[in-house]
């Protein structure tokens, strides 16, 4: 008779002979077998996956031989691979394509998956072991992700005592809960907050396309005959610029801004308010006054204080310059006999008024010049090809997650293949908002991977044929998420951990701002801004046009950026919990203090469906876009004073900075790059805060 142990371990064989999450994929690069992936899959692949990690572990840090890189950190490193798989397919398709079997599974695992991680990096025996390895014998990538590792478990809590690591995990098991109950009420509070119409008058001024869309949400809701327009994850809605009945534009702003705030199930604030709360304990736990000052230590402003600092000097000349914008706007209004102060529901209906005056250009001129497989294959992927000399292939033989995602091969300056590449364009009721970048397979020189990688945006779906022409906003986002590809397929690490977009927060968003400058350029801009109709390219005069209205309402651009980062940077600077107050009083009074309660400029995201920070991994963090965005603009101004974006500055741009991951001192690459340390003067004038 087998014993129990034997049955064990015959029902884990079958379970990963049988489970594809638990074998690596036989495509190409080991892109997902979407087509064998079964919702019922992931349970017992997690299950399998923790318990094998778990004696994966024990192993390591029971190992009685003397620790060494091989037996510790590269041991380390090379575990978990069953659960890895499994979490990274079971993330990627919960932020994209998810349901209710999902986001049940998402519940019950957040805490164990914190748990888990507690287990690993709250482990003494296994810190002791990693203390004990001689950095001075170790070089390059060995030794970096030494230093890694230690840092992730100084952070995490390794040094705390025994009575502390369990407040910590009990922490975290909350806090991870709270975030997946978060993300997931704010699904709920997006959805709810579509806003029906009875009358298509009430819509003046949208495109027949966008009423033809909104009638059929409408009637795949069960409202026939009516008019439902959904929610971006932003404040202000694209729509606005567009509809001339003033209170139809009110009542789509204020459905967007109060969301997350009306008492029922889509309401965040209760969870927020605790999960703020339990951010500071964690700080507390770890020595630091408050949860930024924790947060920020392995990130290139290392110190609140530098990136407040930053975010400060930025604000002052962005406010000002929204404040003259708001003017310009206001003239315009009573000019027309309006009768009504300019309420953040008028400011892109009449800025693009004003931006028409000012510079004669009507987006409705430059939209049918972005059609949006015109605009990745001969924009995104010919700017790549020029800066990089990389190409691109479609696979319709690869399976995908949902019929819209459409598969690539990417082949390398000398024709070898590199990479798959995947791209999600369209808005689901069921996918997080926004536009992101991940990785199925991250790169790694020692596992013999390459990167498998996919772009997902929310992009209004043509319907009846019609073509899908996006905003120049748009065409933007394309680039700039591009861009973290880029980050990806250049990847040239040993080690997974340090490998592409594995690096700090505030550098992460770096490449892919660098990427938007090709949107613009002249040899790019002309071979993609194609008009959908007759072919023909966008004519000079339209480009012109684009160029001189770049740096148009930057004022009010930079002032809710701003304004959002800051909101951040105050929720996790609170010293006191006694300090915080209900969150709607909390951010007027955080916003009062630095100047950013400016009527007309709303925040770009307002505290209670500001998922970036709440369930988005920016806790703390949200600053990084305009610390990223610094370092942007400095190169901008070397690679223009050098010549643009040619193939000698990009290979240059590619060398020290795309192709080496976290595996060196990115201050010191990016001061080897361009000859200096960052500057705050590039954004100011770039962004047209200043005059050039």
């Amino acid at each position: 008779m087998a014993t129990s142990l034997e049955y064990a371990n015959a029902q884990n064989k079958s379970i990963k002979m049988t489970n594809p999450l638990l074998q690596q994929s036989t495509l190409q690069y080991q892109a997902p077998s979407f087509n064998l992936i079964k919702e019922e899959y992931f349970k017992p692949a997690f299950e399998y996956g923790l318990e094998v990690h778990d004696k994966e572990i024990l192993a390591i840090a029971s190992n009685p031989a003397k620790p060494t890189f091989e037996n510790t950190v590269l041991a380390l490193e090379l575990s978990g691979v069953d659960l890895k798989r499994a979490k990274v397919l079971f993330y990627n398709l919960t932020g994209s394509n998810t349901n209710p079997t999902l986001q049940s599974l998402e519940t019950d695992y957040a805490p164990i998956f914190s748990a888990h991680d507690d287990k690993v990096h709250l482990n003494s025996k296994l810190y002791n072991r990693f203390k004990a390895i001689d950095l001075k014998v170790l070089k390059g990538e060995d030794r970096k992700l030494t230093e890694y590792y230690l840092q992730v478990f100084e952070l995490a809590g390794a040094n705390l005592s025994d009575a502390d690591k369990q407040k910590m995990k009990d922490i975290n098991g909350e806090l991870a809960s709270l975030g997946t109950l978060f993300g997931n009420k704010l699904l709920i509070a997006r959805k709810n907050g579509a806003i029906l119409f009875d009358n298509v008058s009430d819509l003046d001024g949208l495109s027949a396309s966008d009423l033809a869309a909104a009638k059929i949400k409408a009637t795949e809701a069960g409202h026939d005959g009516k008019y439902l327009i959904g929610l971006q994850n932003t404040t202000q809605q694209p729509l606005l610029q567009n509809l001339t009945n003033r209170a139809t534009r009110e009542k789509i702003f204020k459905s967007s801004w109060t969301r997350a705030e009306k008492n029922d199930d889509g309401d965040t604030r209760q969870v927020l308010e605790q999960m703020a709360k339990l951010r500071l304990q964690k700080a507390k736990l770890m020595g630091k006054k408050n949860f930024a000052e924790w947060k920020l230590q392995d990130q290139m402003a290392k110190t609140p204080e530098r990136a407040m600092d930053l975010l400060a000097k930025i604000a002052v000349p962005a406010v000002a310059k929204a404040k003259s914008e708001a003017k310009e706007i206001q003239d315009l209004i009573d000019a027309q006999k309006g009768g009504f102060k300019l309420e953040p529901w008028d400011w892109d209906f009449y800025s693009e008024q004003v931006r028409k005056a000012k510079y004669d250009l009507d987006e409705s001129q430059v939209k049918p010049y972005f059609e949006l497989t015109t605009v990745l294959e001969k924009g995104v992927f010919f700017a790549a090809k020029k800066m990089y000399g990389i190409t691109f292939k479609q696979r319709t033989d690869l399976p995908v997650y949902h019929p819209d995602v459409v598969a690539y091969e990417v082949f390398d300056t000398d024709g070898k293949s590199m990479a798959i590449y995947y791209l999600d364009f369209y808005t689901r009721d069921n996918k997080n908002g926004g536009a992101w970048m991940s990785s199925f397979v991250e790169q790694s020189h020692y596992l013999k991977q390459k990167p498998v990688i996919v772009n997902v945006y929310n992009f209004e779906k043509p319907i009846n044929g019609a073509p899908s022409l996006i905003s120049f906003d748009n065409v933007t986002t394309m680039f700039h998420e591009f861009g973290h590809t880029l980050h990806g397929l250049f990847a040239n690490q040993n080690y997974a951990s340090l490998s592409g977009t594995s690096v700090p927060r505030d550098f992460v968003e770096f490449p892919s701002q660098i990427n938007e400058h090709a949107a613009l350029d002249s040899e790019v801009l002309k071979n993609y801004a194609l008009h959908y109709k007759t072919k023909e390219a966008i004519p000079q005069e339209l480009i012109d046009k684009i160029k001189k209205a770049e740096s148009f309402n930057s004022g009010y651009h930079v002032t809710e950026l701003m304004a959002a980062s800051t909101l951040d940077m105050s929720w996790h600077s609170v010293e006191n919990e006694a300090d915080f107050k209900p969150t709607l009083i909390f951010e007027k009074e955080a916003l009062e203090k630095y100047g950013l309660l400016v009527n007309e400029v709303p925040t770009r995201y307002h505290t209670p469906y500001f998922a970036h920070i709440w369930s988005g991994g920016y806790s703390a963090g949200y600053y990084a876009y305009t610390w990223s965005k610094t370092l942007d603009y400095n190169v901008f101004d070397w690679m223009n004073a050098n010549g643009g974006l040619t193939r000698e500055n990009c290979e240059r741009f590619r060398k020290y900075i795309l192709s080496v991951g976290n595996s060196v001192d990115l201050n010191q690459a990016f001061k080897e790059l361009i000859g200096h340390e960052m500057e705050i003067e590039p954004y100011l004038r770039n962004s047209g805060l200043l005059e050039k």
